[in-house]
């Protein structure tokens, strides 16, 4: 199994973890983009343009960003590449309502098109992409092996894949820091500035579980993927990963 421990938004919910999910990103749209910011101390800003520089680097003519939430990335991909297709998905509409107020009444509007939808499900056919991006959005899968699949899927031959997740340092003491900012202060964050009491604990044990490194290249290589690797980034708190198909 992919993931060894199951965490989901609400302990209580009889929602699964996708309902759950959709849930608590709709809840916390509204300020999701500062918190960010305050949470990685603008790093997230740094590591998302190490991304954005690989992606102009292969020069894709369609790129689906999937997670996409309030669309920086893809966005981003609007403005910097010469892509003429580029799709932001997500599963909440919240978040979507953010993106697409970002492009609106501006040039990018019709550069991007933000569209409402299931990672584990993707409404496009086979060898659709040039390349695809998730950013922070891979560990809520609610199954992993099946997310991963359908991006495979819809990936062209030899297409770029790009995955920004968090990662656990492991070297001393980055690693007793990284351990005290998830479980201490980004909660006190959640629980003072969202209105989801829940949700910033949420994202901490979600990343505290979540294969990184070598699992998630094995995980990749499994479904399919070639050319698979992973750079850590900022002493570990976040990796990068690529593949291809």
């Amino acid at each position: 199994m992919a993931v060894e421990k199951k965490i989901t938004p609400y302990k209580d919910s009889s929602l699964n973890k996708k309902e759950q999910v959709e849930k608590m990103f709709d809840t916390i749209s509204g300020n999701y983009d500062g918190l960010n910011r305050i949470i990685s101390f603008g790093t997230d800003i740094k590591w998302r343009k190490r991304v954005i520089a690989k992606i102009i680097k292969h020069q894709p003519n369609s790129i689906l960003d999937i997670a996409t939430g309030t669309g920086d990335l893809a966005i981003k991909f609007a403005e910097k590449s010469k892509a003429s297709k580029i799709i932001g998905l997500d599963l909440s509409e919240g978040m979507l309502a953010v993106a697409r107020k970002k492009t609106q009444n501006t040039t990018l509007e019709s550069k991007v098109e933000f569209i409402k939808g299931d990672s584990e499900a993707l409404p496009f056919k086979d060898n659709t992409f040039d390349a695809i991006t998730v950013s922070f959005g891979i560990r809520n899968f609610e199954t992993l092996d099946k997310g991963l699949s359908e991006i495979y899927r819809v990936l062209k031959p030899k297409g770029l894949f790009i995955i920004l997740e968090t990662s656990v340092p492991s070297k001393f003491p980055f690693k007793q820091g990284y351990y005290f900012h998830s479980k201490v202060i980004l909660p006190i964050i959640g629980k003072v500035f969202s209105k989801d009491k829940v949700a910033y604990t949420y994202l901490s044990e979600s990343a505290s579980v979540f294969p990184f490194g070598e699992k998630l290249n094995n995980i990749l290589q499994k479904i399919g993927f070639i050319d698979v690797n992973h750079k850590p980034q900022t002493f570990g708190v976040a990796t990068i990963y690529t593949a291809s198909k």
